[in-house]
C-alpha cells in the first residue's frame, strides 16, 4: 500500500470514528406538552419520573428499566399493587413529587431527563433546567395557549383535547425513551378497543342515562373538564357534578344530597371511601346507597382527572357493563382485561385481581 493510500485510509477511518462519536452524543429536540422545546441526548436510558401518569405509561411502553428515580407519592397515586408491574420500584430513590424536587437528590442520580406534570411550578422546572437536566412536561391534553400549565383548564372541546392529548403524550414519552413502535401499538389498541366498548350504549338518550357520582376522599369529586366525566359519558352515564363543578374540587354533603346519584363509583386506590359512604348516616338518603349501588372500581378503570389507555380500552367497558348489563350480555370484561395486562404490563391480571 502506498504512503498516499495509507494516509487516505487513516484519514477516512479517523473521520468515521469522529462521526460515530458525534452521533453517539448528538442532541435532539422534542416539544413537550407545555409547548417547550427541550434538548435531549440522542440516547436516553436514565430517567426520573415525577408524575404518576407518566410512570404508568413508561411501564406500559416497556421502558421501566430506564427509570432511576420516582415520585414520592407513587404508592398513594397508583396503589401499592403497582409494584407488581415494576418490582424494583420499592427500592428506587424518590427525589421529589408532583410539585417539588430535591435538586441535590436529583443530581446524585445523573438523570438524562426528568418527567414532570404540566402543572409543576414554573420555578421547579426552571431550577432543574438550570442544573443542566432536561425537563419534559406531560399533560395528556391538547390545550389552548394560556391553559397548558393549569390543572383545571378551560377547554372548548373536552373530547378532542383529551383524545388528541393522550396520543400526543404517549408519542412524546415514546420518543424520549426510544419506544416509538410500542407507543403506536398502545395508541392503536386503546382507541380501537374503546370504539367497540362504547358502541352498545352510544344511543342512550340524555334523559335516560344513569346519574353517577365519583366519590374521592373528603367529598372531593371531578366535574367538567376532567377525563372522569368523559369516561362516564362514553359508558352511557351522566356525571351529576358536571353542571356545577369545574375540574377537581371538594363539594358539600348538601350538594351531593341534592344531586342524589343513582350510582356512586369509587376509584380502586380509595377503597376506604366505600366503607365510609356505606356506614355514614349522612349518605343513607341517597338512592345509590339505599339501593346498594356504591361500587369500587377495578384497578384498570382509572377514572382519574387525566386519561390512561387502560381506562379507555377496558375501564369504560367495565363501567358501561356495570350500568347497562343487558347491553353487554356476551362481553367478557375480565378476558379483555387479561389481554390488556398481558400485552402492555406483561403480567397475568387474573392471578393478581382482587
Amino acid at each position: 500500500m502506498s504512503t498516499l493510500h495509507r494516509l487516505f485510509l487513516n484519514t477516512a477511518l479517523a473521520s468515521a470514528a469522529l462521526l460515530s462519536a458525534f452521533a453517539a452524543h448528538a442532541d435532539r429536540t422534542v416539544t413537550d406538552q407545555l409547548g417547550r422545546q427541550v434538548t435531549l441526548p440522542d440516547h436516553v436510558n436514565r430517567v426520573v419520573v415525577l408524575q404518576h401518569q407518566t410512570l404508568n405509561l413508561l411501564v406500559q411502553l416497556n421502558a421501566q428499566d430506564d427509570i432511576v428515580g420516582v415520585l414520592s407519592s407513587w404508592k398513594k397515586q397508583l396503589g401499592p399493587q403497582f409494584a407488581r408491574f415494576m418490582p424494583n420500584i420499592t427500592s428506587l430513590p424518590m427525589p421529589g413529587d408532583l410539585t417539588q424536587a430535591n435538586l441535590e437528590s436529583l443530581l446524585a442520580l445523573h438523570p438524562q431527563v426528568v418527567f414532570v406534570a404540566n402543572y409543576a411550578p414554573a420555578e421547579m422546572i426552571q431550577q432543574i433546567q438550570n442544573a443542566g437536566i432536561p425537563v419534559v412536561a406531560i399533560s395528556l391534553r391538547e390545550d389552548a395557549a394560556g391553559e397548558k400549565n393549569k390543572m383545571n383548564p378551560t377547554m372548548a372541546n373536552e373530547e378532542q383535547a383529551y383524545n388528541d392529548g393522550l396520543k400526543q403524550g404517549i408519542r412524546l414519552i415514546g420518543d424520549v425513551v426510544e419506544k416509538q413502535k410500542e407507543a403506536e401499538t398502545l395508541i392503536s389498541y386503546t382507541f380501537s378497543a374503546r370504539a367497540k366498548a362504547n358502541a352498545p350504549v352510544a344511543d342512550i338518550p340524555q334523559d335516560k342515562k344513569v346519574r353517577v357520582y365519583m366519590a374521592n376522599p373528603d367529598l372531593n369529586t371531578y366535574g367538567s373538564g376532567k377525563y372522569t366525566g368523559l369516561m362516564m359519558e362514553h359508558a352511557g352515564a351522566l356525571n351529576v357534578a358536571a353542571a356545577t363543578v369545574k375540574g377537581a374540587r371538594q363539594v358539600s354533603m348538601e350538594q351531593v344530597l341534592q344531586w342524589n346519584p343513582q350510582v356512586i363509583f369509587v376509584q380502586d386506590r380509595y377503597p376506604e371511601v366505600v366503607k365510609q359512604i356505606e356506614t355514614d348516616p349522612n349518605w343513607q338518603a341517597i338512592d345509590a346507597v339505599k339501593n346498594h349501588r356504591v361500587w369500587l372500581m377495578p384497578e384498570y378503570a382509572k377514572a382519574w382527572g387525566y386519561p390512561m389507555p387502560e381506562a379507555l380500552a377496558v375501564g369504560e367497558l367495565w363501567m358501561a357493563k356495570k350500568l347497562y348489563p343487558e347491553r353487554y350480555k356476551n362481553v367478557d370484561v375480565d378476558a379483555q382485561a387479561q389481554d390488556y395486562y398481558q400485552r402492555f404490563y406483561r403480567v397475568n391480571w387474573k392471578a393478581n385481581a382482587q
